[in-house]
């Protein structure tokens, strides 16, 4: 509650006029300190968080290409190796195709090289079963990737963006 510096009368806190005698409050009385009622305030954010998505390339494609290659570029994830011809054969010129191509390479190439891996150590039991656990997180990776293509994006994949040959 507030009191009128004018008349001593009690007003409520958010009151801009006295009651009793009209008195302006004045801009700069603070109401008491109310514990109740306490703000919070964000912390500053670094200002090094990048604004964009380095792992999206989407803007480097037109967006007709993007459109035209849509479902050339699904098969790829969706079909391993014939997707991949059949992606390099369809659509040669395609530089949105071609990006999707690169990457489910890089999917076979970490395939094949935990394949063998497994293979090599199969009598650990461990190996082979952590080895059908990857397998299912890259499958969940590359539906990810299909959904990413049916959207018109063009997002390098997790755990394979990391790999840094066939830029």
């Amino acid at each position: 509650m507030k009191i009128c510096a004018n008349c001593n009368n009690q007003v409520e806190d958010n009151a801009a006029f006295c009651s009793n005698c009209g008195a302006q409050f004045t801009v700069n009385q603070q109401p008491p300190y109310n514990p109740q009622q306490v703000n919070y305030q964000m912390p500053p954010q670094p200002n090094n968080i990048p604004t964009y998505d380095p792992y999206d390339h989407t803007a480097e494609f037109d967006a007709q290409d993007i459109s035209e290659n849509k479902v050339i570029s699904m098969l790829v994830y969706l079909m391993s190796i014939p997707g991949v011809i059949i992606a390099l054969l369809a659509s040669n010129k395609s530089k949105y195709a071609a990006f999707h191509v690169r990457q489910s390479l890089k999917f076979l190439v970490v395939e094949i090289l935990s394949a063998i891996c497994a293979i090599v150590l199969f009598w650990t039991i461990i190996v082979p079963i952590a080895y059908g656990g990857f397998m299912i997180t890259l499958t969940v990776i590359k539906l990810i990737c299909v959904y990413q293509i049916c959207s018109g994006k063009a997002k390098e994949p997790a755990i394979i963006r990391s790999l840094n040959f066939l830029r």
